[in-house]
């Protein structure tokens, strides 16, 4: 029979791996009797292990949730995954990057020695995306409260703060609060938003967490909607892109390109790179408009055959015009003569 120090450590092993274990079945595991089960389930208690009995034809033991977080046993990749994690925490922007260091901290000490040496070969550069102005951080509470009200699929009111402060013109009536049916929080480019449905207007609606302040108490239980579509992912990506829920940009054109479609690919987040030959390929890409379109297609220096629609075409010559003003001087000031 092992020492009961190690017993112990892989009894609770056994109890993280699933939710309800026999006490015959952990005795078998064990290799030790069922009294001795009972006596380290004990022991584990004692240590702070909430750990409960639950009775029926098998009996057995189940690692239940407790007011304090007891020490974790993890194998060796979940300890990695976890280091991994909580390096790039950074890019999430739940406001979490002090904590996440810590704890990052507190689990490399006590990993074995191949562990550790496994984890300072594997640094990972966290880098945010660059931005004019830095992001807002969501607080970590409103992100907390947010996902309750989401599990718990109860109407949340919450105060919303203007996109820029109000003007010197502004009345200063404060804004009523909103009342929503909480659905999904996601995390899209840095930021953290809330997915619900506007019980006032009537709609659904994507709110940024940084903005919020939740309202106690919550509302009462609702039954879900059927979101647009049926993914958040593909909800959210088509209300950013501005569109009218089809999951499609404003605008969208078609080209032929004098390159290697693999070449293209490698530069093409959101479009469908088709090969028709060794340095010719088709790119159907989408944009806010249509110069805007265009553009991105000039981007991959190729010589170009635009198959449609006309509007691009009408924008290829707009830019050709405006870059060729820029080019010899002749651009326009607005407001000066001539």
């Amino acid at each position: 029979m092992p020492k009961t120090s190690a017993r112990l450590l892989a009894l609770l092993s056994l109890l993280q791996a699933r939710r309800d274990w026999p006490g015959a079945l952990l005795a078998e595991r064990l290799d030790i009797s069922p009294r001795t089960v009972r006596r380290d389930v004990d022991r584990l208690r004692e240590l702070g292990y909430p750990i409960v009995a639950f009775k029926g034809p098998d009996g057995g033991y189940r690692l239940d949730a407790g007011t304090e977080l007891p020490p974790l046993l993890f194998d060796d990749e979940q300890a990695v995954a976890l280091a991994i994690a909580l390096q790039i925490a950074t890019t999430t922007g739940a406001g979490i990057e002090e904590a996440a260091a810590r704890a990052l901290n507190t689990v490399r000490q006590v990993m074995p020695a191949r562990l550790r040496r496994r984890i300072d070969t594997l640094q990972v550069t966290a880098v945010e995306r660059p931005a004019v102005r830095p992001d807002a951080q969501a607080d970590s509470g409103v992100l907390t409260a947010l996902g309750a009200a989401v599990h718990a699929r109860e109407v949340l009111r919450f105060d919303y703060a203007p996109a820029s402060p109000p003007g010197p013109d502004g009345n200063g009536v404060p804004a009523p609060a909103r009342r929503v049916q909480p659905h999904h929080l996601v995390t899209w480019g840095g930021r953290w938003y809330l997915v619900a449905w506007d019980l006032d207007r009537e709609d659904w609606r994507t709110f940024r967490a940084d903005r919020i302040a939740p309202r106690t108490p919550t509302g009462p239980r609702f039954t879900p909607r059927e979101l647009p579509g049926g993914e958040v992912a593909a909800f959210v990506a088509a209300r950013f892109r501005g569109s009218d829920g089809s999951g499609d940009w404003p605008c969208r054109g078609e080209v032929i390109l004098h390159l290697p479609a693999a070449e293209v690919s490698r530069h093409t987040r959101d479009g469908v790179v088709e090969e028709l030959g060794p340095n010719r390929c088709r790119l159907v890409l989408g944009s806010w408009s249509w110069p805007g379109l265009a553009a991105a297609i000039g981007r991959y220096d190729a010589d170009i055959e635009v198959v449609g629609p006309p509007e691009l075409k009408d924008a290829f010559a707009h830019l050709a015009r405006r870059y060729a003003d820029a080019a010899t001087g002749r651009a326009c000031i607005p407001g000066s003569a001539g």
